[in-house]
């Protein structure tokens, strides 16, 4: 997996909300926008919102609370976007007056703690995975983990599976996942961004999950891919649909990603775990940005629409240099005519597409 620059671990680690200042550029533009939600995408909506301050003068203030804070702030109004990993459904969105658009894609990874073992030296299988998360698999040298480890000395230490404590986005991609390649974790469990988890410890957000795998011999957990990769945590491959082990690189996580059709996802719902592909990583998802459809301050709403059409124009490098696949600019195109059908401010006037700042 690609190292990322020591500057950018800051960002990730301290999943608080980044504020930055300046003055209105765009006429009429509120100067500062706010948001609320997954930790998944605070890495690259970090480093957008610093690069976006300097060019423009506006400020984001982003709070990484987990998606499902994200989606309750944003249906009480109290943040100007919300921000989700678990995609809501149509009804889901009209019922609360909401549309979602994606904007980044990226992994979920098994991160492990077993002595000896090395990244991408432990292969697991989806059902000894599920297993492992049900509590059923006890120590790390279990016969089913022999099996499709040959060649690997496992250690009889316990297996301690630690998991997100918060109502998380990348809990319910996770989760997700193991409803389709599991029948025992689908009854018993299920998918959602807050499950009763079976077995171990909980731990808030990304970084409090990594940070009890670290200090915990034979722990297990999942954390964001680029997390994984700027924290330098060791990872587990895992088995996909096509049959192959593959680590969580930025070209398994495209091919999971090429098989995702957004033009027949209504409301871009959109689950993109266990997909087909020799090449995907299994545990994939989009994260979401989520708007109230009638703007009450059309001025800020514009300003929101601004920043994620930077994102998307000129944001692309920078999301995959934190290990982030950029949305195609055919989905773009998609979801800046949602902006310009769908979104009104309160008089019912259309809030896209916003003039463009002067001389640019």
């Amino acid at each position: 997996m690609r190292m990322i620059d020591p500057r950018f671990r800051r960002l990730v680690v301290a999943a608080v909300g980044l504020t930055l200042t300046g003055k209105v550029a765009f006429a009429g533009d509120a100067n500062s926008i706010s948001g609320a939600g997954a930790t998944f995408p605070y890495p690259v909506y970090s480093k957008w919102a610093d690069t976006y301050a300097k060019e423009t003068h506006v400020k984001l203030n982003y709070q990484a609370i987990g998606s499902g804070g994200g989606i309750k702030q944003i249906t009480e109004g109290t943040v100007d976007f919300g921000a989700s990993d678990a995609p809501l459904k149509p009804e889901e969105l009209d019922k609360a007056g909401l549309i979602q658009f994606p904007v980044v894609m990226g992994g979920v990874v098994p991160v492990i703690n077993i002595a000896g073992i090395k990244a991408g030296e432990l292969k697991l299988t989806p059902d000894v995975l599920a297993d492992i998360f049900l509590g059923k698999v006890k120590k790390w040298n279990d016969p089913r983990l022999v099996q499709s480890n040959p060649g690997l000395k496992l250690p009889e230490t316990a297996v301690t599976v630690v998991h997100r404590s918060d109502g998380s986005g990348t809990t319910w991609i996770f989760t997700n996942y193991l409803s389709k390649v599991s029948a025992d974790w689908s009854k018993t469990v299920g998918g959602d961004k807050s499950v009763a988890w079976p077995t171990g410890v909980g731990g808030k957000g990304n970084q409090g999950v990594a940070s009890y795998v670290q200090r915990i011999s034979g722990a297990i957990g999942y954390v964001e891919s680029a997390y994984a990769t700027q924290s330098h945590m060791n990872h587990a491959k895992l088995k996909n649909r096509g049959g192959n082990f593959v680590d969580p690189t930025d070209d398994s996580v495209q091919a999971a990603a090429k098989g995702a059709d957004w033009t027949h996802a209504h409301g871009f719902y959109m689950v993109l775990t266990d997909q087909a592909g020799a090449a995907s990583w299994p545990i994939t998802g989009a994260s979401f940005v989520l708007v109230h459809r009638q703007q009450k301050d059309a001025d800020t709403g514009r300003a929101v629409l601004r920043f994620f059409d930077w994102g998307y124009r000129n944001g692309g490098a920078a999301a995959k240099e934190l290990g982030y696949i950029p949305m195609p600019t055919s989905v773009v195109d998609q979801v800046e005519k949602t902006w310009e059908k769908d979104l009104k401010d309160s008089g019912g006037q259309k809030l896209w597409p916003a003039n463009k700042q002067a001389g640019k």
